[in-house]
């Protein structure tokens, strides 16, 4: 049994409080933990430590040594409408409903010649059409994103030429987007990836005299605007480099270049910072496909091969935690290049992409088991290469 001494430990209102046995820190007792910015954060400590950061304003702890420091946040609006690991309702302490389920959100689309600057939006756990949810700053094509519990942010694009810019909408209110900060680089055609606190933008078409893919790796902490900063080098200089999360590692996948389309996969520990390394590799040379996962698996649906433009059809899926080559888990409804996906612990769901034109289709399958897709809905419009986010990705 571990033993805790304290000197001076008093109630707020006088006298000396009762810490026999299970002791509940409730008003009006407190106690306030350490503080300090993020550089102040000690390098390794026991995992459980708990600290106040200055820097973001909220509480974190230590996972450990590989893991590192992770931020504390509540966890009731977790799922827009509140839908648990399970997808059905969930009820609070205080015992109210907290909603029907996380939302997908898709920003920006259409052709390079005029983009769309509509954001679109569905509740993963209930099949349906799109609604509308509100707009980005500008028209904008080929966008990336990633999301929080809390907040969905859009990076780079084209429009009429690559932007570095960023927005970010609140999930939980339909409304217009607001400016985030900018990313390091100019490109269309990023990847995005989260956990519950950090993102990274990666990759892309760079602008410049000679137009090419990159290899860059940008992040931001999504709680707070601001601008981008540098993370470490992706596996190769590419283009429509896809990525998904569990809370702890991020997975880099494919993309394509003028030497051809790549079918490596790569990962990052979403913490740190550094280049990422070798994890397998994906069943055929994609790039421009759809991504989702929950805590543990990745999922991985169509896609523009070197060969098809219109795109295959092909569902794949990996384990997060074990470095390994995807494997077969079924197929699409349609064959499809430049689709967007989301996710929520149960569902991955497919929106849009082009085959031979843009199309409106939605699907889905169920994360935890294999087979084919089913019909989920429709888009309000035909739409290819948006950018794709939800509230209750494996990230999270």
């Amino acid at each position: 049994m571990s033993e805790f001494q304290a000197s001076n430990f008093k109630k707020e209102n006088g006298g000396t409080p009762n810490l026999v046995g299970k002791t509940e820190l409730t008003s009006p007792y407190y106690f306030v933990p350490p503080s300090g910015t993020t550089a102040e954060r000690p390098q390794s400590c026991a995992p459980g430590t708990i600290r106040f950061n200055t820097d973001v304003g909220t509480l974190e702890v230590y996972r450990g040594d590989g893991i590192g420091w992770e931020y504390i946040e509540k966890r009731e609006d977790q799922y827009l409408g509140g839908a648990n690991a399970t997808g059905s309702t969930s009820t609070s302490l205080q015992g109210s409903t907290v909603g029907t389920g996380a939302r997908g959100l898709f920003g920006g689309s259409g052709d390079p010649a005029s983009g769309r600057e509509q954001i679109l939006y569905l509740t993963i756990p209930t099949e349906g059409n799109t609604l509308e949810f509100g707009s980005l700053t500008s028209q904008i094509y080929a966008t990336a994103g990633l999301g929080s519990r809390t907040r969905g942010v859009f990076g780079g694009g084209y429009n009429p030429s690559q932007v570095n810019t960023m927005e970010f909408v609140t999930f939980s209110s339909r409304g217009s987007a607001t400016d985030f900060g900018d990313t390091t680089y100019k490109a269309r055609d990023m990847g995005g990836l989260s956990s519950s606190t950090r993102g990274l933008f990666f990759g892309g078409i760079s602008t410049g005299p000679a137009p090419a893919g990159t290899n860059v790796i940008n992040y931001i902490t999504i709680s707070h605007t601001g601008n981008a900063t540098d993370f470490g080098d992706a596996h190769a200089e590419v283009e429509g480099m896809e990525g998904l999360a569990s809370s702890t590692r991020g997975l880099l996948m494919g993309g394509s270049n003028p030497s051809g389309g790549k079918n490596d996969i790569s990962f990052v520990t979403i913490s740190t910072t550094g280049n990422s390394a070798d994890f397998g590799d994906m069943q055929a040379s994609l790039h421009t496909f759809a991504t989702g996962s929950n805590a543990t698996r990745g999922m991985i649906g169509g896609g523009r091969t070197p060969d098809t433009a219109s795109g295959i059809n092909n569902i794949q899926y990996v384990t997060i935690a074990t470095k390994g080559n995807a494997q077969d888990f079924g197929d699409l409804t349609v064959a499809r290049s430049a689709c967007d996906g989301v996710s929520d612990p149960t569902r991955f769901v497919v929106l849009g992409g082009y085959n031979p034109s843009n199309t409106n289709i939605i699907d889905f399958v169920n994360i935890s088991s294999t087979g084919d897709a089913t019909d989920f809905g429709d888009s309000t419009y035909g739409r290819n290469r948006s950018g794709s986010c939800s509230n209750g990705h494996g990230g999270l």
